[in-house]
């Protein structure tokens, strides 16, 4: 079994996760923090779809790459942050709904790479639909003061 994680752990998490600007602007949140997991929450605002009224994939994607990122940030010691490095994501089904729900897992945890699965779903109706899947390359680098 895992142990919890620290609450100082907890709050490195939702200080970075308040500090980014296109979250921020997005407007999502944090729904859950979970060693090796974080799960991130997206409320539909017609400013976030496309012509088809659907969310927008550059939105899907930005939520996935967060949520894969903090995941693998609750492995990572303190005093590092982490970059993606890669990432790829497969769009399964149109995105809509009350909101999108982003899982970031963590598949293998390294010293300098970690690799995590990203899933997104939306949340219509009372019901969750798988809208994305994808895989995430993420580097441990040194914390640094945003510029």
């Amino acid at each position: 079994m895992t142990p919890p994680l620290s609450p100082q752990t907890i709050a490195r998490i939702e200080d970075s996760f308040r500090a980014q600007g296109l979250m921020r602007h997005l407007g999502a949140e944090i729904a859950a923090i979970r060693p090796g997991e974080v799960v991130l929450r997206l409320p539909f605002r017609p400013q976030l779809t496309q012509q088809m009224g659907y969310f927008h994939a550059g939105g899907t994607a930005a939520l996935a790459d967060s949520a894969g990122g903090y995941a693998a940030l609750t492995l990572f010691p303190e005093g590092q942050d982490v970059l993606t490095t890669e990432f790829k994501l497969n769009l399964l089904n149109p995105a809509q709904g009350e909101a999108l729900e982003a899982t970031g897992r963590v598949v293998k945890s390294g010293r300098t790479l970690s690799v995590c699965q990203l899933d997104v779903h939306a949340l219509r109706d009372g019901a969750r639909v798988h809208v994305a899947t994808g895989l995430q390359t993420l580097i441990g680098v040194a914390l640094r003061a945003p510029s």
